[in-house]
């Protein structure tokens, strides 16, 4: 009798306090959706996943709202208004630029055209035929050739480097409109790796963007790729440019981040080993990354870029009270990495999000707790 009651003293055990003891343990649990113990990720005000705008990292109203004119009406003149009133060697116009680019891409994978349609992105064809010395219209032409490049063709293929060359020529010309702006040259990356130049002229086109904005941001992450050893380097030479641009980074400047963006680029296909996001390489470009973030520019318009890629660290690392204090920055807007790799961005950042929401709360915290 006594061993019976033994038993189902350790059966209570089992079900009433092992449960609560393994949650702690463990951090997070899989439930289903609707469960009492599911995490909702709107009780800290985050956007359903429906509701994620994938276009870019963070926003810029004034872009949202000429890419929405310039798209409804098919005139290009307000996006040549909004380029020509941003300053050259900022990250803004680069990344204004990457936009209006993207949109007429896509809207020509949308409609090719034919017969009886037009096909899209006709504002782009109009915009540069109507205004060939507008150096806006140029480097979005530059960039709209490198982005089908890479959208429509394979690597190493005619068509390719066909698109390739015709962009390495528009970025002349866009250069030659604006021989004070980088983004021309900038945009000359993206070609640089897609034909491989060879490591003295890559570098020479390198040195021509550190005489007009040194501290360029998008400028070293585009520069990254080349020397990445799935391109044209190794992960030596990567982690190498990473660090010297993080330790020649000016106060406040975002490079100190550069680190993390190697790692990324680095991560091996198949890790099953949470052990090594704890690693002593990606602990130290974690901590460079908020170091960054925390003494950047709160308008600095790649910081939104940098708050994305630690979240995913952060939460791979299971430091979920960091990755909240991030998301609380950046929810509503997912095109950024990693997202950006994915078929569905909004999808892969909204199971990181819940990660993190569930990973907080099962380590004490709630809506009360976190400091916006």
């Amino acid at each position: 009798m006594v061993i019976l009651w033994v038993l189902m003293a350790l059966a209570l055990f089992s079900m009433v306090l092992l449960p609560v003891l393994m949650r702690r343990r463990a951090g997070v649990q899989q439930v289903l959706p609707g469960d009492p113990d599911a995490a909702d990720p709107s009780d800290y005000g985050f956007l359903r996943q429906e509701d994620l705008d994938i276009r870019m990292p963070g926003p810029d109203q004034d872009l949202l709202d000429v890419l929405d004119l310039v798209q409804r009406t098919q005139d290009h003149r307000a996006a040549s208004q909004l380029l020509a009133g941003t300053e050259k060697d900022g990250e803004t116009r680069w990344q204004r630029v990457q936009a209006f680019a993207g949109a007429a891409s896509l809207e020509l994978q949308q409609r090719p055209g034919g017969v009886s349609e037009t096909p899209g992105g006709q504002w782009l064809r109009v915009w540069r035929a109507e205004a060939p010395k507008d150096a806006g219209a140029a480097a979005v032409h530059a960039e709209f050739l490198v982005q089908q490049a890479w959208r429509t063709s394979t690597p190493g293929t005619d068509e390719f480097r066909i698109i390739m060359e015709e962009a390495r020529s528009a970025c002349g010309q866009a250069a030659l409109l604006a021989p004070g702006d980088p983004v021309p040259y900038i945009i000359e990356l993206s070609v640089a790796r897609g034909l491989g130049y060879a490591q003295p002229e890559f570098e020479q086109l390198w040195l021509k963007i550190l005489d007009r904005a040194p501290a360029h941001m998008g400028a070293h992450l585009a520069a990254l790729h080349y020397w990445c050893e799935k391109w044209h380097g190794t992960r030596e030479l990567a982690y190498s440019f990473a660090e010297a641009a993080a330790a020649r980074a000016p106060r406040g400047s975002l490079l100190a981040a550069m680190p993390l963006f190697a790692v990324f680029e680095h991560l091996p296909e198949v890790n099953l080993v949470s052990s090594f996001y704890r690693s002593e390489v990606v602990t130290r470009a974690i901590h460079g990354a908020l170091f960054a973030v925390q003494s950047a520019r709160p308008d600095d318009p790649m910081l939104a870029h940098v708050r994305h890629l630690l979240v995913f660290f952060l939460v791979r690392s299971e430091r979920w009270a960091e990755a909240m204090a991030q998301l609380v920055h950046v929810d509503g807007h997912v095109g950024a990495l990693p997202w950006i790799l994915t078929p569905d961005p909004a999808a892969d950042y909204a199971l990181f999000r819940a990660l993190a929401v569930a990973g907080y709360e099962a380590n004490g915290g709630s809506p009360a707790t976190l400091l916006h």
